[in-house]
């Protein structure tokens, strides 16, 4: 559907070699898109990349791998800079990397793990957006950016407080963002997921007791795919998603809603 098409655009996805941003990553080369994957173990990066080329060439996919540690800014700035030279633009943002280090109350939390957490997935993310925005803003044709945030931002939390402070900072930075860039065209909207079956949940997913337990919660009775989240990612960066702005869109089985 042209509404959905993307082999116009080029995709910077970080955070792409597994679960969700790999999911993205695949899922807007089979649109058409030529995609950066990146993530800081380098040989990952090319096994991703390359398998996207095999399944999703015929499609006008394409795919690079460029390796970057998001926390450090030289090479969020050789992550930009390489993919504008390899492809002249950058029409897409997916900033995805996040982490976790600790999982408890938040009276115990040790201050360098929740350094991190804002490190990667506040300051990683809004300096990466800085770095690319410009350039959208230069090319005068408009563009789109979509933050991975979390439902774990839209609620208090017993053991996930620091991750859902960085994750509400990201709700807030697509409002500003989308403010500060709509006269130019470009949208910034977040995606937050609920529980989605990566590796992040996996202590939960294969626990059969547990993950029963938390399936009946949700509305519809069971965890989300990467694909899932995917498909939202596929909708706000195409002209499906052409007045969508400023929004958080919750992924989530209905868990918001219970």
């Amino acid at each position: 559907m042209t509404m959905f098409d993307l082999s116009d655009r080029v995709a910077l996805i970080t955070g792409s070699t597994k679960g969700i941003g790999r999911s993205i990553a695949a899922r807007m080369a089979q649109a058409g898109a030529k995609v950066t994957v990146s993530s800081r173990k380098g040989d990952v990066c090319d096994e991703v990349a390359e398998e996207i080329n095999r399944h999703w060439a015929a499609n006008g996919g394409e795919a690079v791998a460029i390796p970057c540690h998001v926390g450090k800014e030289d090479q969020l700035e050789s992550l930009v800079n390489q993919t504008l030279e390899r492809y002249g633009k950058i029409t897409t943002l997916v900033p995805n990397a996040a982490v976790n280090p600790y999982h408890g109350p938040s009276a115990e939390i040790p201050m360098s793990a929740f350094d991190k957490i804002l490190e990667t997935n506040v300051r990683s993310t809004f300096n990466l957006c800085r770095l690319v925005l410009p350039h959208m803003v230069e090319r005068g044709e408009g563009g789109s950016v979509t933050l991975i945030a979390s439902i774990a931002g839209l609620k208090g939390s017993v053991d996930l407080g620091a991750y859902a402070i960085s994750k509400v900072a990201e709700h807030q930075m697509a409002r500003n963002l989308a403010v500060e860039n709509g006269p130019h065209g470009i949208r910034v909207n977040a995606i937050a997921p609920g529980l989605i079956k990566t590796d992040f949940a996996q202590a939960l997913w294969t626990d059969p007791q547990r993950l029963a337990a938390v399936e009946n919660t949700l509305p519809l009775r069971r965890l989300g795919d990467p694909d899932e989240v995917a498909g939202a990612v596929l909708f706000l960066a195409s002209d499906a998603g052409a007045y969508v702005t400023g929004q958080v869109l919750n992924v989530c089985g209905g868990s918001s809603v219970v």
